[in-house]
């Protein structure tokens, strides 16, 4: 079954990003606390939305899927960036994983998203094969680019002048 994610499920999906950053080899870079993760899911203004797979026979969270809204200039229409999909060991190849990608393409298709987007590790070739069996096209000619960190301070520190909150959400 594949659902919306509800304020009880903080800690389960805690958890299962924590597992998901072991398996991406950077456990130590899974820093969110389950007070971020309610803020960011459920407070006044959510930056993300969270969808939860459960065992059809013990109602246990066995994966979860995390998005946000995105906007393409070039289409001038919203669309969807998916941050984790994730289903637990013990679980994959019983269909959560497609379930949960087949639920944010209705959300796609209900919200007039005309895109949906994720990244994938380049070492992790089951998620690639996978991904590829659903028709998702690789985009290798993107490159993804990060600040993070001091970099990130020095770049801020260039700017012109202070931006005021309404710069941002």
């Amino acid at each position: 079954m594949i659902r919306a994610a509800m304020v009880d499920d903080i800690a389960d999906i805690r958890a299962m990003i924590r597992e998901l950053a072991a398996y991406e080899r950077a456990a130590e870079q899974a820093r969110a606390t389950e007070e971020q993760l309610r803020e960011a899911l459920f407070g006044e203004h959510p930056a993300a939305f969270a969808l939860i797979a459960e065992d059809d026979e013990t109602g246990q969270a066995v994966g979860y899927a995390l998005w946000f809204p995105r906007f393409s200039t070039w289409t001038g229409t919203r669309g969807m960036h998916l941050e984790d999909l994730y289903v637990r060991p013990h679980a994959r190849g019983g269909g959560h994983g497609k379930a949960l990608l087949a639920s944010l393409a209705a959300v796609c298709r209900q919200n007039g998203y005309e895109r949906f987007e994720w990244w994938v590790l380049d070492w992790n070739q089951p998620a690639i094969d996978f991904y590829k069996s659903l028709g998702a096209e690789l985009l290798n000619e993107w490159t993804v680019c990060r600040l993070s960190g001091a970099p990130l301070g020095e770049l801020a520190d260039r700017a012109p002048a202070p931006l005021d909150r309404t710069s941002a959400p």
